[in-house]
């Protein structure tokens, strides 16, 4: 019986084995869904950062004509919160994949195709260009921080945090990038689907279109421009 037993053991090894990079995968994917979902709230944070640059814009103007008053640190505080918006946005403008893609070439390849050039882009041009311009632009924060840096502009604001805005931005960017790193080798293995679709959203101006159509009886032309409003990679036109 302990023969039995013993033999069974070393039968299953294998199969343990066999087995570990699926379960180190699903771990993976658990990690970059945390990713994703703190990316997401940091991006939905960042709209406010939107509004607020619209107020600040408009009350400097409102000012500056009613009163005739105004000052470079309203200007520069619209320079920051852009800056803000523009890089703490990077990875979760990334995980919506919605960066500015050339798919002249990557639009007519198939999807595992696709995944593996965003796999080697992430590897060989995304991950080592946010670190390094990450740990570059910490020291530069660090000494602006260090010695007070203040806007050379009269009444301007103070410096470190626009500098801090760059290490965080492209750490942020970096972190997202290795989640989405996880999610195409995860596509790759058959284990989630295409990562890299876009989900069509389709605006109330082009479902009213295809109402009027449909209500003219003109069913195949309300198809045909249902099916125009997509590229083959599933991005709009």
């Amino acid at each position: 019986m302990a023969w039995s037993v013993a033999r069974r053991s070393v039968a299953d090894r294998p199969r343990l084995h066999a087995d570990r990079p699926g379960v180190v995968l699903t771990l993976l994917l658990s990690l970059s869904r945390l990713i994703d979902r703190i990316t997401e709230r940091i991006g939905q944070g960042l709209y406010w950062l939107i509004l607020i640059t619209v107020l600040i814009s408009a009350a400097n103007a409102v000012v500056r004509k009613a009163f005739n008053y105004s000052s470079n640190s309203y200007l520069e505080a619209q320079w920051y919160l852009f800056s803000a918006v523009f890089l703490g946005a990077a990875g979760y403008t990334l995980l919506r994949n919605e960066h500015v893609r050339i798919d002249v070439i990557s639009g007519k390849l198939s999807p595992r195709a696709r995944a593996w050039i965003d796999i080697l882009g992430t590897l060989f041009f995304l991950l080592p260009m946010a670190v390094l311009i990450g740990w570059l632009g910490w020291p530069v924060f660090v000494d602006s921080y260090v010695r007070g840096e203040v806007s050379s502009n009269a009444g301007g604001l103070i410096i470190w945090p626009a500098r801090l805005l760059v290490p965080v931005g492209f750490f942020l960017l970096a972190v997202q990038g290795i989640s989405e790193l996880i999610k195409r080798v995860a596509f790759l293995m058959g284990l989630i689907p295409d990562p890299g679709e876009k989900i069509v959203v389709k605006t109330a101006e082009e479902e009213l279109a295809e109402d009027i159509l449909r209500a003219r009886g003109e069913e195949a032309l309300a198809a045909e421009i249902a099916a125009q409003a997509t590229k083959p990679d599933g991005s709009k036109r």
